[in-house]
């Protein structure tokens, strides 16, 4: 909101503020973009917030599954419909439970797992997991996993 002592920042900058702190390790956020440490950590989680709620129902997840199964059987991979993996996002060690986002490869992170389909395009992706856990476990701990088991993921398929 606009006060007396200073304007509302604008949701162009926000954004700007945001993905800054997200996509870089650097600190000085608050003093390249003129505002308090305090503000950085709003204007972080108003856009993540508007991120899950606005954009995330708008993401397609899967698309034509007779398609996928075509598509990756064309590449000599049949019976399969995407391909699945894990990464580790690098992050700045966090003040609580530390060690558990310290990954095998000793630097702090996060998992994100992901499902791709025959053209590379994300299908399915589960992040938030601290770095110390094991893809399997993330796996089995997903929704995809839940949808596959119930038979929502792949409806029709026999594979």
């Amino acid at each position: 909101q606009d006060t007396r002592m200073r304007a509302a920042l604008t949701g162009q900058k926000r954004v700007a503020i945001a993905l800054w702190k997200l996509a870089t390790r650097d600190r000085s956020v608050a003093n390249q973009f003129g505002v308090g440490k305090s503000t950085v950590g709003v204007a972080v989680m108003q856009v993540a917030n508007a991120i899950v709620e606005l954009l995330l129902s708008k993401v397609e997840t899967l698309g034509n599954v007779q398609a996928i199964v075509d598509g990756f059987a064309a590449m000599g991979f049949p019976n399969c419909g995407g391909a699945i993996d894990g990464t580790h996002i690098p992050i700045l060690g966090p003040d609580h439970q530390s060690s558990q986002y310290i990954n095998r490869k000793g630097y702090f992170s996060m998992v994100l797992q992901a499902l791709v389909d025959h053209k590379g395009r994300f299908t399915n992706i589960n992040v938030g997991w601290p770095g110390k856990v094991h893809d399997a476990r993330i796996f089995r701990n997903s929704g995809l996993f839940r949808w596959l088991q119930e038979g929502i993921y792949f409806p029709d398929q026999k594979i």
